[in-house]
């Protein structure tokens, strides 16, 4: 029969992940676009999961800062001994509560809502004390087996170090994914030993820790192959989990309505947003909290990293922007940068080698070629010529260049910050301006061209 117990989750976290040979603990290593761990995080609201709990050990400082703003709560372990020390450590915060437990573990960011919701339904109808999480595998190489009575009841999972070699032959694995009776849990799981190879304390065992008291334990088999059971413990790993999941993600845009032109060589974060209509060239990477609108174009080999497109922009091959913004109708690159939250206006052109940094173009302007515009602010209906550049920084300060609508900026030009060129004003080809133009007035800040008759043939 059915059950309203309350549902909790409790997330295995504490090891160190020897083998990525780095510093940083192993569930905060990134995978398109965030740390493994808050994949299963971020399923926990899906789950409806009241509670989550984390177990930490080395690094933990260090998850918990990451981990800010996720409504957790944390438990230390202090010796790493084992899965089912593991969660020994985490019983003082376990005390008191009355439901259902699922346990994760923070380096399978992979598994999907659906198989852990299936573990949840099957103890809240069966009202087993634990269910496990199983699949059959073609090659189970390197998985703890599921042993099954006469009847069909799992009563022991064997890890495969300690397996026999009729046991090795055995299909059906531990998917490692669990669901516990809450106070089954707590009260039984001081049984466990650690009398084995290894000399830890194995949370599989609770299976025949559980059958010994009498407890109901029943397994849930789902098509999940090896893909959504996939640990990451080191760095090879971690990059074919994430061809695994840039193949979600593509796919999952492409049925949004998005183009992609080669999703095989196509780089999108899974924190990414991207309107219907828009197309994607070959060898583009989309990073961070980047938000594409609809129907835009991106070009070949364009790198965005925390970008903003507006509907209908287009950003053309090789350019990078980095946490700026661009509106509806602009255009920009090929070969363009634009970085240091720049904002780019409406129907704006900005082309071949531009970079803009800390700027803002107001609609209708360009900079069509070989321009660097720094910590600028650009009216509308500006031109800026090829080669024309602000001078924005003295050594020791950046300085602002002001524009005002409708000024021409003729090629080969420096803008020696702080300036501003007023409205309507024309910077005269290859100036160097030092002090504000007016309205409507024309700045030459050159010298004057002087030919000398006869010079080549001198001696």
């Amino acid at each position: 029969m059915g059950s309203t117990r309350s549902r909790y989750a409790l997330i295995l976290a504490a090891g160190k992940g020897t083998r990525f040979k780095s510093e940083k603990p192993k569930v905060l290593h990134e995978i398109c676009g965030k740390p493994m761990i808050c994949y299963l995080l971020d399923r926990l609201p899906e789950l409806q999961v009241e509670k989550a709990i984390i177990v930490v050990g080395q690094g933990a400082e260090e998850v918990q800062n990451a981990l800010q703003g996720y409504p957790v709560e944390f438990v230390r372990q202090e010796q790493q001994l084992g899965t089912g020390h593991a969660v020994m450590s985490a019983v003082p915060a376990l005390n008191g509560l009355d439901g259902n437990l699922i346990v994760l573990y923070g380096d399978t960011p992979l598994i999907q809502t659906s198989a852990l919701e299936e573990l949840f339904v099957k103890q809240e109808t069966t009202g087993a004390d634990e269910v496990l999480l199983t699949v059959q595998l073609d090659n189970p190489t390197g998985y703890g087996r599921i042993l099954r009575d006469s009847a069909g009841q799992i009563f022991d999972i064997i890890e495969e170090k300690e397996t026999t070699e009729e046991q090795r032959r055995i299909l059906e694995v531990n998917a490692g994914f669990v669901c516990f009776g809450i106070k089954a849990l707590v009260g039984t799981i001081s049984q466990l030993s650690n009398e084995n190879v290894a000399g830890e304390y194995y949370l599989t065992d609770m299976v025949k820790v559980l059958r010994r008291n009498g407890r109901r334990v029943e397994t849930v088999q789902v098509e999940a192959a090896d893909e959504e059971i996939f640990g990451i413990n080191d760095r090879r790993q971690l990059a074919a989990a994430a061809v695994k999941l840039r193949s979600r993600i593509n796919t999952r845009w492409m049925e949004e309505g998005v183009t992609l032109i080669d999703p095989n060589s196509t780089v999108i974060d899974s924190t990414v947003e991207i309107g219907p209509d828009t197309m994607i060239h070959p060898g583009a990477i989309i990073e961070g909290k980047t938000k594409i609108g609809k129907d835009c174009r991106i070009g070949a080999y364009v790198h965005l990293a925390n970008a903003q497109l507006a509907d209908g922009a287009t950003v053309d091959s090789f350019s990078v922007i980095r946490n700026s913004r661009v509106q509806s109708g602009a255009v920009v690159g090929p070969f363009a940068h634009l970085r240091g939250e720049t904002e780019v206006g409406a129907s704006v052109r900005i082309g071949s080698f531009v970079e803009l940094k800390k700027t803002v173009v107001g609609s209708q302007s360009i900079a069509a070629h070989l321009s660097y515009l720094g910590d600028a602010t650009i009216g509308e209906g500006v031109n800026v010529g090829a080669g024309a550049i602000t001078c924005n920084f003295d050594g020791a300060k950046k300085h602002d260049t002001i524009i005002e609508d409708g000024a021409f900026i003729g090629s080969d030009s420096q803008l020696v910050a702080p300036v501003r060129v007023g409205k309507n004003a024309v910077v005269a080809a290859g100036s160097t301006v030092t002090e504000d133009v007016p309205e409507e007035a024309l700045a030459i800040a050159r010298s004057r061209q002087t030919n000398k008759a006869g010079w080549t043939k001198k001696g």
